[in-house]
């Protein structure tokens, strides 16, 4: 899919497609906002060769994995980006990189599936970010993108409070599984966030002529947009050491439980040892065994093996054994 918006000065815009291409370059006081969505290589690739686009950058950007990063071209400032197909509480997501190119008055937006944050911008305040700058559009698009992973990651923490009161008072193994699945989208997210960080950075180094430093309203976006991407990072290193930390607290309560369990089966095993001993001693098939004829001697037994058996457990009970 292909589409265009075009903003003039005056406050008037017009959406469409590549027709408005023309009536941009004849009208040097007009934006243009040109968003390729889900197009053929090929075909991409005559458009961004048109509107000259370095060939390296379109190359960047029609590969389908490749970090997110900035790099100056003489006419575009391009901006590879992680944007959003899909997000959810559970941190179940579907990323796709959105390589932007920014000019002078013109902003290319290049994704292969419908992205979130490019179609909120297009559908509401595109236009009016538009007439501000071509830069001013795409900090908003990465700012809006930035919105909707902080709003899962809000919900994602309430999730995990549930599963930490959940684990203290009923824990187990699908609950472990369940932290060590996390722990694994987060550490994807946590190097994705700290991609986008170091962009931002790069933003606020002024070395980049076509998203103007100098322009105080830019100036705050880009630090609004760095605090965002920076609160990203630091909440997903957060969620990744509670659930690291909730992992590593299960396997002591269970390390702890199985210990005592071990320590009742000893005290059991300690005990039993004696009196099975003196079991087999009066057991064996020897005739001349002192105490076997005498009268009571059945009961002198039991009753040196439950003295045995209490002085044992008065013993284990004064060495916290018990």
């Amino acid at each position: 899919m292909i589409r265009t918006l075009l903003t003039y000065k005056n406050g008037k815009s017009l959406q469409g497609g590549l027709e408005l291409i023309d009536e941009w370059r004849s009208k040097p006081d007009t934006y243009l906002w040109l968003d390729l969505e889900a197009e053929s290589e090929e075909r991409e690739l005559e458009i961004l060769k048109s509107m000259n686009c370095h060939p390296l950058a379109i190359h960047d950007a029609q590969r389908p994995r490749h970090p997110p990063k900035i790099e100056e071209f003489s006419n575009y400032t391009f901006i590879l980006y992680r944007g959003i197909a899909s997000f959810s509480a559970e941190l179940e997501h579907e990323a796709q990189t959105i390589a932007l190119f920014v000019g002078k008055n013109i902003l290319i937006t290049r994704h292969p599936k419908e992205a979130l944050s490019v179609n909120r911008m297009f559908n509401d305040t595109g236009a009016a970010q538009l007439r501000m700058g071509a830069g001013h559009l795409a900090l908003k698009i990465m700012h809006t993108s930035a919105g909707i992973y902080l709003d899962a990651l809000l919900e994602f923490e309430s999730h995990l409070s549930d599963i930490e009161d959940s684990l203290v008072t009923n824990g187990n193994d699908e609950l472990m599984r369940e932290l060590m699945v996390y722990r694994s989208r987060l550490v994807k997210l946590r190097r994705l966030f700290n991609y986008h960080r170091n962009i931002t950075d790069e933003l606020r180094s002024e070395e980049y002529d076509l998203i103007a430093i100098s322009d105080e309203p830019m100036r705050h976006a880009i630090t609004d947009l760095h605090d965002r991407f920076d609160r990203l990072y630091t909440m997903t290193e957060m969620f990744y050491s509670i659930c690291g930390d909730l992992i590593d607290g299960y396997l002591s309560i269970a390390s702890h439980q199985l210990n005592r369990t071990m320590q009742v089966l000893t005290v059991i095993t300690a005990i039993f040892i004696p009196l099975g001993f003196l079991a087999g001693l009066y057991g064996m098939n020897f005739e001349y065994i002192p105490e076997l004829h005498a009268r009571n001697g059945y009961f002198y037994l039991l009753g040196v093996m439950g003295m045995i058996a209490v002085g044992l457990l008065v013993l284990f009970r004064k060495i916290r054994w018990l």
